[in-house]
């Protein structure tokens, strides 16, 4: 029997996401589940794969540039708070915000390693288009790292139609 006790919501706030959001809610509904809902702010930064921007503490920052600074991520925080807090259903007491700094893709298998997360749920398409042609996807990548179950959600309002004459 399939049983989840940590949901981890991904979110860049997308329209994806916010349909995604409302399936990660009804599995914690469902399972007595734990929400978790992480955001990785979006880098101003390019960088090459195998670094990564993360957040460097102040007492470390004479060893290298610090990429995000606190400001960023409270305001990070806010949002998600705001975005997603009031539509909760009941759920914020089991319900925990983070907020992550670095590449997506390794921050969330980061995290769901370290949290004993049952499941990633995450939209299949997010805001970053000119990333995906970079680095690839985030939920391709998730998918095929996670030590978990990975559901990407689409918008069903968007059509998608497949390459070449396939029908």
């Amino acid at each position: 029997m399939i049983e989840y006790k940590n949901v981890l919501f991904c979110t860049d706030f997308s329209d994806d996401a916010n349909i995604a959001f409302l399936h990660a809610v009804n599995l914690c509904k469902k399972y007595g589940a734990k929400l978790h809902i992480l955001h990785v702010p979006h880098s101003p930064y390019t960088y090459a794969r195998n670094v990564v921007d993360e957040h460097v503490p102040e007492e470390k920052a004479h060893m290298g540039e610090a990429v995000f600074d606190e400001e960023i991520v409270r305001k990070a925080e806010h949002e998600l708070r705001n975005t997603y807090g009031g539509r909760l259903e009941g759920l914020l007491e089991d319900c925990k915000f983070v907020i992550r700094c670095g590449a997506p893709d390794v921050e969330i298998i980061r995290y769901a390693n370290k949290h004993d997360i049952d499941v990633i749920v995450m939209g299949s398409l997010g805001k970053a288009e000119l990333d995906r042609l970079v680095h690839g996807s985030t939920v391709a990548n998730v998918s095929r790292y996670a030590h978990c179950h990975v559901m990407a959600i689409r918008n069903p309002a968007k059509q998608f139609t497949l390459p070449g004459k396939m029908v």
